[in-house]
């Protein structure tokens, strides 16, 4: 809709068949008391991450903050919040995506680019939120690349996705959830044409997302809760530099001390002699 076209916007909408409502619709700003509950809701997930809505709820309660079941759920579906914890289907794939097969059953993951994962986090800001969404090698923790964003949409991803299989060539294995981001069209095409397999987590493995997991920990930790980021362009930022921190520098005791980095230049020399 152009609302400085000599059509009208009435006019327009009619030739577009698009509702006057949609047109004139303006999204409701998040208030400061559901940004403040949403950054308490998101410390609480990273600290008891198998926690659901109920047990938040009564964890906020222990705070002195009363607030109903239902407010929860809505705000940690906002989040793209989900509690980790054995359960059928651990994200809700896009209606008429295709799911994959779990390939990592008794697999011995042992050196880079044999598999990589993928997951999103809720970021909050100091007027607002967005989203992050990294790509890491299993074997040395390394985030090959990352994008921020204020929607939960496919694009973001895919451009993570696109920047990953650039710089480093594809993995054997891309291991994924089952959420609507990673079980697009757009996303799996990608990894399809690249010639890598496709796994996504099923029934009984909800802890696969745990290097990931420890990723958004530490990011948030060591950064975000910190820093208080006011806008979506200082946090990208901030974020990026924390990156390329954890990447380079950050000792990790998984690895003997190694940075990722270290592990994954170091394994790579030694899978290719």
């Amino acid at each position: 809709i152009d609302r400085d076209n000599i059509l009208t916007v009435t006019r327009q909408c009619r030739l577009l068949d698009v509702s006057r409502s949609t047109a004139y619709y303006k999204p409701k700003p998040v208030s400061s008391e559901d940004l403040a509950l949403m950054r308490r809701l998101d410390e609480l997930h990273i600290k008891r991450p198998f926690a659901g809505s109920r047990m938040l709820r009564d964890f906020l309660r222990q705070d002195g903050i009363v607030v109903n079941r239902k407010k929860v759920q809505r705000l940690m579906r906002k989040m793209g919040l989900l509690a980790l914890y054995p359960k059928k289907r651990t994200s809700i794939p896009g209606k008429g995506h295709k799911i994959y097969p779990y390939l990592l059953r008794d697999l011995t993951i042992d050196h880079p680019n044999q598999v990589w994962c993928t997951d999103i986090t809720y970021i909050p800001l100091a007027r607002g939120f967005g989203y992050l969404v990294a790509i890491m090698d299993w074997c040395s923790r390394k985030v090959l690349s990352w994008r921020f964003s204020n929607t939960l949409d496919t694009q973001f991803c895919t451009e993570a996705l696109d920047e990953a299989l650039a710089k480093y060539g594809p993995p054997e294995i891309f291991n994924t959830d089952q959420g609507s981001q990673f079980t697009s069209e757009e996303f799996t095409s990608r990894l399809k044409t690249a010639g890598v397999k496709i796994s996504m987590d099923g029934r009984g493995r909800w802890l696969d997302n745990r290097f990931i997991e420890r990723l958004w920990r530490s990011l948030k930790y060591e950064d975000v809760y910190l820093r208080c980021y006011a806008t979506m362009r200082e946090a990208e930022a901030g974020i990026g530099c924390y990156l390329a921190f954890y990447n380079n520098q950050r000792p990790h005791q998984a690895l003997n001390s190694r940075t990722p980095a270290q592990v994954y230049d170091l394994k790579t020399t030694q899978k290719a002699a």
